[in-house]
């Protein structure tokens, strides 16, 4: 059977700010970030299989990624732990969704917690083969299983 790849795309605003950073990311802003997510695997054969023909459901795919990355992020604000404390608290107050991240909020860090969130809730039988987390219409980063 053919190893096939299927790609399912999500949309959410999220904002981050990059602590200690030179220039002005480390304010808080926005992006309407794109999270396209490639899992792989071969076609279901059984046919008594409602599923007969596919690697994964899209809707399944998409009640993971809603549930495990969607949920979280969409209208978040990101920060790291290494910002000062002091201030956070503040600023948790003023937000109902603020995520206090072990790492610098980068779109390249960004795309490896994905990674590793998503990799625990697919099907065994499934690989997650490559994200693509676009954080403006020019600007993108690449997580791929083959190279991690």
């Amino acid at each position: 059977m053919s190893v096939i790849r299927v790609t399912k795309i999500f949309k959410f605003e999220m904002a981050h700010a990059l602590w200690n950073y030179d220039g002005l990311c480390k304010n808080i802003h926005g992006h309407s970030y794109i999270l396209e997510v490639t899992v792989k695997g071969e076609p279901i054969i059984d046919k008594s299989n409602p599923k007969l023909g596919m690697v994964l459901d899209f809707g399944d795919l998409k009640k993971i990624i809603e549930t495990h990355i969607i949920s979280i992020t969409d209208h978040a604000v990101f920060l790291s732990k290494d910002a000062p404390h002091e201030k956070l608290a503040s600023i948790r107050e003023m937000f109902d969704r603020c995520e206090i991240v072990d790492f610098q909020p980068t779109c390249e860090n960004l795309v490896v917690y994905f990674a590793e969130k998503i990799i625990k809730f697919l099907p065994k039988n499934l690989t997650l083969n490559s994200l693509c987390l676009h954080e403006t219409p020019t600007s993108y980063a690449e997580w791929y299983a083959c190279d991690n």
